[in-house]
């Protein structure tokens, strides 16, 4: 890349990793020691849950299917309240089960991991309900901002884009609920008739966390 383009601010994938990968996997390491996974793992869960404003990382042991907590990163602002995602504009974070399709390294937010909402499930509940546009471009990413996505801070984007990028996108998932769904009822006013079938689908992923164990 020439000088020019860096200093118009483009940067490429392998740009980002050899810049910040070092410094994101020297902090990342300790904690995969700490609870006896290899790094990197096999695979990750992210779950972000609203109202404790936390994104809870879990990984897979590469030798088997349990999945051991490593760490929660402090979600620095994620607008709107809890409750899921309808329409273009409205300004919610989704909920629900998501995979990682994108990850750019150019991002206004410094970093950012692009998600596959809408999913089918939100497709499917939005012609239901005659909703044209239920709105994209949902990331995790960067900085302390939110209009409809997820942020948590330059240093967290900077080990969760590394991590991501080491063990590739597709074995990455993600689960997004208004508050742990282990522990209480919904955090949420909304009355969607299908919210009932979504949340118990949010609740079993996450014990199903807990019982790989």
């Amino acid at each position: 890349m020439s000088t020019v383009q860096r200093i118009r601010g483009k940067r490429t994938f392998a740009d980002v990793l050899r810049d910040i990968g070092p410094a994101a996997e020297a902090r990342l390491r300790p904690r995969f020691e700490q609870v006896n996974v290899p790094y990197p793992p096999s695979a990750i869960t992210l779950i972000g849950l609203k109202k404790e404003r936390q994104l809870k990382l879990w990984a897979k042991s590469n030798a088997s299917s349990v999945r051991i907590p490593v760490h929660s990163y402090a979600i620095t602002a994620a607008s709107g309240k809890p409750g899921p995602k309808l329409r273009e504009g409205d300004l919610q974070v989704p909920e629900g089960r998501y995979r990682i399709i994108g990850l750019n390294p150019n991002s206004s937010y410094h970093l950012s991991m692009k998600l596959d909402y809408p999913n089918e499930f939100d497709r499917r509940n939005a012609r239901r309900e005659d909703r044209s546009n239920p709105g994209g471009d949902i990331f995790i990413h960067g900085k302390a901002v939110s209009i409809g996505c997820i942020a948590v801070g330059d240093e967290a984007i900077e080990e969760l884009f590394t991590l991501v990028a080491r063990i590739r996108k597709a074995n990455v998932k993600v689960l997004i609920a208004p508050n742990d769904l282990r522990k209480g009822p919904p955090a949420t006013e909304s009355a969607r008739p299908w919210l009932p079938e979504l949340y118990n689908d949010l609740a079993r992923g996450m014990r199903e966390l807990d019982t790989s164990r």
